[in-house]
């Protein structure tokens, strides 16, 4: 079993996945996340239909080891953001992922979505500006003292 705890060692485990299909989004988010030292393995997949397929170990793909948190953009192609934490709402095993929003969407839809799916926290990605430092950095002050269920590995 792994538990995240707020101890850095523990913090360190976590692995992090990022869906998003923008290219430049996702190399902006790997070069904060090196800026501020934060060394943590991030995987990337482009849609919800890739990150289901991570997350579960199907269709070809490695699964991902919890503890993990989700970035997740809205609006990709084949599944979008809130179709993807609706079903991983709806899968036993998958139902507690920490999920955080980065999108471009300001839509009130989507935040009231997002929220009603338990989301962490919904970040634009205008918000968060050319300099994802910032929120890399709460990120990293966030998990540091956030207890994660306990998962079977």
């Amino acid at each position: 079993m792994n538990h995240a705890t707020g101890t850095p060692s523990a913090w360190k485990e976590l692995n992090i996945l990022l869906v998003d299909d923008d290219d430049g989004d996702a190399k902006a988010v790997r070069r904060a996340f090196r800026k501020a030292s934060i060394a943590n393995e991030i995987t990337r997949a482009v849609d919800g239909i890739d990150a289901l397929d991570i997350l579960r170990g199907t269709g070809g793909k490695t699964r991902l080891v919890p503890p993990y948190v989700v970035l997740a953009d809205i609006n990709m192609p084949r599944m979008n953001g809130i179709d993807l934490v609706k079903e991983l709402r709806s899968d036993p095993d998958l139902h507690k992922s920490v999920v955080f929003f980065l999108t471009t969407s300001r839509d009130q839809q989507d935040i009231a979505a997002a929220y009603d799916l338990n989301a962490a926290g919904y970040i634009t990605k205008e918000t968060a500006g050319r300099d994802f430092l910032r929120l890399v950095n709460m990120m990293d002050r966030y998990w540091r003292i956030i207890e994660l269920p306990v998962t079977e590995t």
